[in-house]
């Protein structure tokens, strides 16, 4: 890390991402992946360069991270290329400006997996996989059940585990990393029933 911060100031926790496919990506699915290495605070598509995005981090060290661990992947058939902005900052429209959805603003989401100092979360950081780590799985949910959402997203499931101790949490492989990316921009946070939504990260475990 020390040799990039020749580059990287202090501020640079803004990431230029391009290649992307114009047709399918949203300030959200921009919001799910990124948010798996860090808390995304703004999301922005460029208007006249919809291929193109600025995902403003939380901060310099998660957008390196974000930065090393998805540039070269696979998103919506395309491979994206991810490197630091030169912004230091992603602009809101002003007041009143209409700017079809493209610019969110994601500060204060729920969502966020790194907000509580020390979380787990940070232990579990690993590259995109093939194989998802499945948790707040409701009781009544099972392993059909899951395999039925996946296969939805487009992907084959090669394999399917809950956990020995804990029936909550599963490891679910797709057959590639490019379906498992594109299970996770989809199911995260799925709303599983029962007041309990899905969370869905990569693992270090295979099958």
């Amino acid at each position: 890390r020390v040799a990039m911060s020749g580059i990287a100031s202090a501020n640079h926790s803004v990431l230029l991402v391009s290649n992307l496919n114009d047709e399918m990506v949203s300030p959200q699915s921009l919001f799910t992946l990124f948010g798996v290495y860090g808390d995304v605070q703004r999301v922005k598509i460029l208007y006249n360069k919809k291929d193109s995005a600025l995902v403003q981090m939380a901060d310099v060290n998660q957008a390196q991270l974000a930065m090393s661990h998805l540039n070269g992947q696979k998103m919506y058939g395309k491979i994206i290329r991810v490197t630091l902005s030169k912004h230091q900052t992603v602009q809101l429209p002003r007041e009143g400006l209409d700017d079809q959805g493209l610019t969110k603003d994601f500060t204060n989401s729920p969502l966020h997996r790194f907000k509580k100092p020390g979380s787990k979360n940070f232990q579990n950081i690993f590259p995109p996989s093939a194989t998802l780590h499945l948790s707040n799985i409701p009781p009544s949910i099972i392993e059909e059940d899951l395999k039925t959402l996946f296969i939805k997203s487009g992907g084959k499931v090669r394999g399917f585990k809950f956990f020995q101790r804990d029936h909550k949490m599963a490891l679910l492989q797709m057959c590639s990393v490019e379906e498992a990316i594109q299970a996770l921009i989809d199911l995260h946070n799925y709303d599983l029933g029962e007041n309990h939504h899905l969370r869905v990260s990569f693992s270090k475990s295979t099958i």
